[in-house]
């Protein structure tokens, strides 16, 4: 039985995942932070806007400006796509502001509604979220972290969105906060970050996606202004390559 995928829009990524990610799965991007999470998923998104899809975008963590400004350092028009009703971006950062697409509380219900209400305008089709990121709603409570990502999928699931839920990681301990979106997760795509001779790299690994023979190997990527992110060939590193640094593990001593 044929399955139908859908492009991320980064380039050499879709050939791990045998042409993209399966529709209507919830993907968990996880990853530390500066390992290139949002523009991945801004690639998505924008990927979304050029087949024709719905697209929703959620910031918890950016304003919808500041969005919009990264897009366009990679030539993808934002701005212009939610002018011609291609696409909405939810601000659930700024608070307070008085505009129909903005989320006042964290709140995974207001969250889940107000999507709803998104998909409503943009109308019937195929459609891509994000939410960027899912950790924004249980920062100051972890163990609600499952649960909540769980309310998303279900409610969520039956409008035919095919999603990526952003996770964090702390850079002290490489994990997640509350061990929430994976759980539920229909595929993992972990993004992390090492400082070797001076220079910061990065790095993306398909950790899990159903139905698909992925890709198993850690793979180097690049960020390029005015093209974005690129997928490079595979790496071998050491166990030791992914150690905390030294100066991290002083301050968990101390």
């Amino acid at each position: 039985m044929e399955v139908e995928r859908l492009s991320t829009g980064v380039e050499g990524f879709d050939e791990l995942i045998r042409g993209g990610i399966p529709r209507g799965f919830f993907v968990a991007v996880v990853g530390e932070p500066g390992t290139g999470k949002t523009i991945f998923s801004i690639h998505y998104a924008w990927k979304g806007v050029e087949e024709g899809d719905k697209v929703i975008y959620v910031t918890t963590e950016e304003s919808r400006e500041s969005i919009i400004r990264q897009a366009s350092m990679f030539g993808m028009d934002f701005a212009r796509a939610m002018d011609r009703g291609k696409m909405i971006i939810i601000d659930a950062l700024t608070r307070g502001k008085s505009d129909e697409w903005s989320i006042n509380n964290l709140d995974v219900e207001e969250l889940v509604n107000k999507v709803i209400e998104a998909k409503k305008v943009l109308g019937y089709g195929r459609a891509r979220l994000v939410v960027d990121s899912m950790s924004a709603f249980w920062l100051d409570k972890p163990a609600m972290a499952r649960k909540y990502s769980y309310a998303v999928k279900r409610v969520l699931y039956k409008w035919d969105f095919t999603t990526l839920l952003i996770s964090q990681y702390a850079i002290t301990t490489q994990s997640a906060f509350g061990w929430g979106v994976e759980h539920v997760a229909d595929g993992i795509i972990r993004f992390r970050r090492r400082l070797r001779n001076g220079e910061l790299r990065r790095y993306v690994i398909v950790e899990k996606m159903r139905h698909t023979q992925h890709d198993m190997r850690l793979h180097v990527i690049d960020i390029i202004d005015g093209r974005g992110m690129i997928v490079k060939g595979p790496t071998r590193l050491r166990r030791e390559d992914f150690a905390l640094p030294e100066d991290v593990k002083r301050r968990i001593r101390g």
